[in-house]
């Protein structure tokens, strides 16, 4: 008895809803949801194989997972595609790799996912695939990963409906953050009201009487109600085209047109898909967002402005249309660079610096199209916030200067990274030296 009423069950859940949604779309819906965060299930699995936990049967229990609470919004792009987006909070000793906490800290989550449903919304039930990014912040830390999965949507009349969702999170950022499972169960409402149905009125026949009083009985006139013509069946002259002028006077009886051009179309001369009247280049082809002319070449290169990274100063196609750097220049720049010096711990430049820099001054001003990037690093020693500032303020100290001697700020940017772009091995004494170095970098790019 117990299977054939499990069998009746699950059939009435696959019936189409007959008081379910109208619309196959999923409505925008507002829930919550209690989930449960599972990092040592991967880790198992990880660390041995899927098939090893499984025989073992070594799958977290449930206190050694870390619960939580999430907002959920929902709201359906075409019938079988769901846009989900998630906001979750939990208290969990995070496993981050290579790092180790005390205490629990509040770890906040955020997801935004595609649902793949099997069924539409006329069902009552509806399984689905899960996909989509996420991100996360654990005290300072902040990490971004993928969440995979599958999960189970349950209508509960037109009004609300329950979901289960587990899903696989991959992390992106593997220095902050961890692969885990994430099993949620939540309840969640529509936001608004339900369309009613358009109730159509249709209205009586008309006696059978001549309406329009063309001569032509309403049973036999294809036009009761505008007078017209026998040979037409009581229907005026036809416009076929419905451009207002009938086929009897209509040279293009089939297309839309003016009277002034006979029913035509306005002409298009050189056939760009822009009538002649609206087209500034009528017999050039050319687009609609240029009026019907080309798309200009302002420094006549050959590279169109729209493909061109240099509008004003003629390049090769190769190079974007931008002038190509000749190699002795860029050695210069990179000359300069590797001498530019400061007096130790600060932003000061020494004196030492200003030959290489005022070399840099005078191919500025031989190349008027030219920018520059200026980019400051450090090595480790010391704090990453105050080898970040130091970076900043160095990188901004050779921008001033080369400012002072009259270059255009507009063409000059400068950035500092601190310790976290180095070329060498911090370990030792010549690594460190080499991480503490200036870059400049030439271009003729916006």
């Amino acid at each position: 008895m117990k299977k054939i009423l499990s069998a009746l069950f699950a059939l009435y859940l696959l019936i189409p809803s007959s008081y379910g949604q109208n619309d196959e779309i999923r409505p925008k819906a507002l829930g919550i949801s209690f989930f449960l965060n599972d990092f040592i299930t991967p880790d198992r699995i990880r660390t041995t194989s899927l098939s090893k936990v499984l025989s073992d049967k070594k799958f977290a229990k449930m206190k050694e997972m870390s619960a939580g609470l999430a907002i959920n919004y929902f709201k359906g792009l075409k019938p079988h595609v769901d846009i989900a987006l998630s906001l979750g909070g939990s208290f969990v000793k995070y496993p981050m790799p290579g790092k180790s906490f005390i205490n629990e800290k509040f770890l906040m989550e955020g997801t935004a996912s595609l649902n793949l449903k099997m069924t539409t919304e006329k069902y009552w039930v509806q399984p689905y695939i899960t996909l989509g990014v996420g991100g996360h912040k654990y005290g300072k830390y902040y990490g971004a990963f993928l969440p995979l999965g599958l999960g189970l949507k349950v209508n509960l009349f037109d009004e609300a409906h329950v979901f289960v969702t587990s899903t696989y999170r991959v992390p992106v950022t593997t220095e902050t953050a961890n692969y885990h499972l994430q099993h949620s169960i939540g309840f969640a409402g529509r936001l608004g009201k339900k369309k009613e149905p358009v109730k159509l009125i249709v209205p009586p026949p008309p006696p059978p009487l001549d309406t329009d009083g063309d001569g032509i009985i309403d049973e036999l006139d294809k036009c009761p109600t505008v007078k017209g013509l026998a040979k037409y069946n009581g229907c005026p002259i036809p416009d076929t085209d419905k451009d207002g002028i009938n086929d009897e006077e209509d040279k293009c009886p089939t297309v839309p047109g003016l009277a002034r051009y006979q029913g035509c179309p306005i002409p298009d001369t050189d056939g760009d898909g822009i009538n002649d009247e609206e087209d500034k280049c009528p017999k050039v082809p050319g687009v609609a967002r240029y009026q019907g002319c080309p798309v200009p070449d302002t420094d006549g290169d050959g590279v169109n402005d729209e493909e061109d990274k240099c509008v004003t100063i003629p390049g090769p196609k190769e190079n974007f249309g931008c002038p190509i750097i000749p190699e002795e220049v860029k050695k210069r720049v990179d000359m300069a660079a590797r001498n530019i010096l400061f007096i130790t711990g600060s932003a000061k430049l020494q004196t030492k610096s200003y030959k290489g820099l005022n070399d840099v001054v005078q191919i500025m001003n031989d190349n008027p199209g030219m920018s520059l990037q200026i980019d400051g690093h450090t090595d480790n020693v010391g704090t990453d916030e105050k080898n970040q500032i130091l970076s900043d303020n160095r990188a901004a100290s050779v921008k001033t200067y080369l400012v002072s001697k009259g270059i255009s700020e507009s063409r000059i940017t400068s950035a500092g990274h601190g310790e976290t772009m180095p070329i060498a091995d911090n370990k030792t004494a010549a690594g460190r030296q080499q991480n503490r170095r200036s870059e400049m970098t030439l271009s003729y790019y916006k």
